[in-house]
């Protein structure tokens, strides 16, 4: 299985952090957020990771280079300097992903979900699996339910969407290439199809999308170390 590590994004409400400095190399307990997800990663039986790349990719491949420094391989999938939304840039990364299943992960999350669990996932008719965690206090609404394992947009309790998923790349696949897309219209669909499956994480899972969240993080990692 292939993993990809979503790095395109321009990080807007991270400004002025992000003007120069890509949001995936912003520092937590001294080393860039993306850093932490190769590591467990590549812990976690993985040798293949794709990572796409528009605001300031150019210093994520720098830093990052082809993945020696963790033992893994690492290709880069260019989108434009606008980048192509969730789903646009999973689409445009297709043939590095190949035909089957991957994992899937924001750069900008901070989770002990067991990446190696992905491994042993079979989606079997289902476009995808998605980890979803209790609601954090900046998304109250959550994003989707859960009932038993299948994810429904209404029925039950609603709980958000953690950015890590496993996926089928049919569910990409007929998407227009190198055009911006949401993700969210894409699983709402899928959902609505019934092959939509779900997990709840009750561990740790941080949406570091602020400076404060990311200033945050890091004084608790620093203090662990």
């Amino acid at each position: 299985m292939k993993a990809m590590i979503l790095a395109a994004g321009r990080g807007m409400r991270m400004r002025p952090l992000t003007d120069h400095i890509p949001k995936p190399l912003l520092p937590v307990g001294g080393k860039p957020l993306i850093v932490w997800h190769l590591e467990r990663l590549a812990r976690a039986g993985f040798s293949e990771v794709v990572i796409n790349l528009a605001h300031l990719g150019a210093e994520i491949a720098a830093l990052l280079g082809k993945g020696d420094a963790w033992g893994l391989a690492i290709h880069y999938s260019q989108e434009p300097e606008g980048a192509l939304e969730t789903a646009g840039g999973i689409r445009a990364a297709l043939p590095l992903l190949g035909s089957d299943p991957f994992l899937v992960v924001n750069a900008d999350v901070f989770c002990d979900w067991d990446f190696a669990r992905a491994h042993a996932i079979d989606l079997a008719d289902d476009l995808a699996q998605l980890v979803l965690v209790d609601n954090p206090p900046h998304h109250p609404d959550g994003d989707f339910a859960l009932v038993g394992n299948r994810v429904h947009a209404t029925a039950g309790a609603r709980l958000t969407y953690s950015g890590i998923a496993v996926y089928r790349p049919e569910l990409f696949i007929d998407l227009p290439a190198m055009r911006p897309m949401r993700l969210a219209p894409l699983l709402t669909s899928a959902i609505a199809a019934g092959r939509v499956r779900g997990e709840h994480h009750r561990g740790r899972w941080i949406d570091v999308g602020t400076p404060e969240r990311l200033a945050a993080l890091d004084r608790e990692i620093s203090r662990l170390l």
